[in-house]
């Protein structure tokens, strides 16, 4: 599936400086003692301690000593967090922002010391960002969708974005929407989108709150719900439950993204048609090996191809940040077992946890 750069204030334009292997290539460690100061968001969602373990021990490996704070959802304590670290000390800086934004202000603190910024996953715009590194979240947004469509051929959609403060909620919107422009056009089927309304944060209550009003709205104007593409796995849980409550779980296809343990229950139990899994072991430590390859103050683009990776520019409205896309994994029922268990991001006996032992897989 091709790349297709939507226009808009963010543009992709990507220049192709080495080969497309996009495999990790190890690097040696000096030997050399540097320190790293990772910013993160929030630890509401399941994936992010596990984020930082792997990020931990590659960092380990090459001589970092990680200094990590949490802003728990709270963009101006993480701008604080953040000029905390830079007196401490730190080599490099690599951040999960809250607003892509106003955490721009990070990158202007760090550069008055000299110190490089990643953007880990989240973009960060209007600044002179150093690296970006995240999947292809059109890409992502792309597999939802026709995900979905696999199940649902034709029909009522509600779309359900994420934060509406978050990027990746609007490239990933960009992605279910092409996905099915595409798909209308090859089949000469009609997907009529009844909502498509962005959250305040990746957030399951909200999700259950904005889906249950949205099924009593449409339910007062006499229309069929069949689908619900949900951009991640925890709005996907608040989806499912606001459909439970109607007792209509089962019949309307949802999506999500981030193979969390529940979104895969609820894959192999029928309640969720799709997520697309993100390598988080593979994000985290290609990031760590770029974060100490920034402290040592190699070029971006030297950094991106000595990894192994083709160098894309991402523009943030101020500059086309050298990035880092990573490929995303669809998964489904039927290779759920091949993809995030074969992996060991969730074990059998768990993703299977609610299923007939004979409905497991060999």
């Amino acid at each position: 599936m091709k790349l297709l750069f939507a226009a808009g204030i963010l543009t992709f334009s990507v220049l192709v400086l080495s080969g497309c292997g996009g495999k990790e290539q190890k690097s040696s460690a000096s030997g050399e003692k540097y320190t790293v100061g990772f910013l993160m968001e929030t630890y509401d969602l399941d994936r992010w301690k596990r984020d930082e373990s792997f990020f931990n021990e590659k960092s380990k490996s090459f001589g970092g000593t990680v200094l990590r704070a949490v802003a728990d959802g709270d963009q101006d304590r993480q701008n604080k967090q953040a000029e905390t670290l830079l007196t401490q000390g730190v080599n490099a800086l690599v951040v999960v922002p809250k607003n892509l934004n106003t955490a721009a202000r990070i990158i202007t603190s760090a550069h008055e010391k000299n110190v490089p910024v990643l953007a880990y996953d989240r973009l960060i715009v209007g600044c002179d960002l150093d690296m970006y590194i995240t999947f292809d979240n059109e890409k992502v947004g792309y597999l939802q969708a026709q995900g979905v469509l696999q199940k649902v051929p034709e029909g009522n959609f509600i779309l359900l974005g994420g934060a509406a403060s978050d990027n990746n909620a609007k490239l990933l919107r960009e992605g279910q929407l092409r996905a099915i422009k595409e798909y209308e056009m090859k089949t000469g089927k009609k997907i009529i989108i009844l909502a498509d309304p962005f959250l305040d944060d990746w957030d399951r209550d909200e999700a259950r709150r904005k889906v249950g009003n949205l099924i009593t709205k449409f339910n007062a104007e006499k229309k069929r719900i069949d689908a619900i593409i949900a951009s991640n796995d925890a709005t996907a849980g608040g989806v499912v439950a606001a459909l439970q409550a109607e007792k209509m779980s089962r019949n309307i296809a949802v999506s999500g993204q981030d193979a969390e343990l529940q979104a895969c229950q609820r894959i192999v139990e029928g309640t969720q048609a799709v997520t697309v899994y993100k390598p988080v072991q593979l994000l985290a430590e290609v990031s760590a090996q770029v974060a100490y390859r920034l402290s040592r103050k190699e070029k971006p683009e030297e950094i991106i191809k000595a990894l192994g990776y083709t160098v894309n520019y991402l523009d943030n409205g101020y500059k086309k940040v050298p990035s880092i896309f990573l490929e995303p994994v669809f998964v489904t029922k039927e290779n759920i077992a091949k993809t995030v268990v074969a992996d060991g991001w969730q074990p059998l006996e768990k993703v299977y946890a609610n299923v007939p032992k004979d409905q497991w897989p060999k």
